[in-house]
């Protein structure tokens, strides 16, 4: 069992320029990831950055996260759970952002934790564990 990183951490950590280390530090365990899904999203941010000093500072940020945190894929496994999750969430109207939804079926094929600030979303689905 590991922790799946949420990009609204990395995301924080990059805003305020504080470390991913300090914020995961609290966690006895080595065993962190990023989804894929989190991966796209830190590089989108790259791509929009405003301006060109942002983008290169952003981009050097994304690229240390990247290298640092093995990255889980969207295999099928994943996909199995995401289109159980989907069902169930939809027809409870009480679906969740597609992004997160995916992040959150990672999880559970994982068997991981999920380390995010973004529990409004999560918390709709009872089995994953949130920290």
């Amino acid at each position: 069992m590991g922790f799946v990183i949420d990009t609204c951490i990395i995301v924080d950590a990059e805003r305020e320029r504080g470390t991913l280390s300090e914020r995961l530090s609290v966690l006895e365990d080595d065993f962190f990831y990023i989804s894929v899904i989190s991966a796209s999203e830190l590089l989108y941010g790259v791509h929009k950055a405003s301006d060109a000093k942002q983008k290169l500072r952003r981009h050097a940020f994304v690229e240390d996260v990247l290298t640092k945190f093995p990255i889980i894929p969207a295999d099928l496994p994943v996909a199995r759970i995401h289109a159980r999750l989907w069902a169930e969430l939809s027809s409870k109207g009480a679906n969740i952002g597609s992004h997160d939804l995916w992040i959150a079926a990672t999880c559970l094929a994982y068997g991981h934790k999920l380390i995010t600030d973004n529990k409004s979303e999560f918390n709709r689905i009872k089995e994953l564990d949130l920290i």
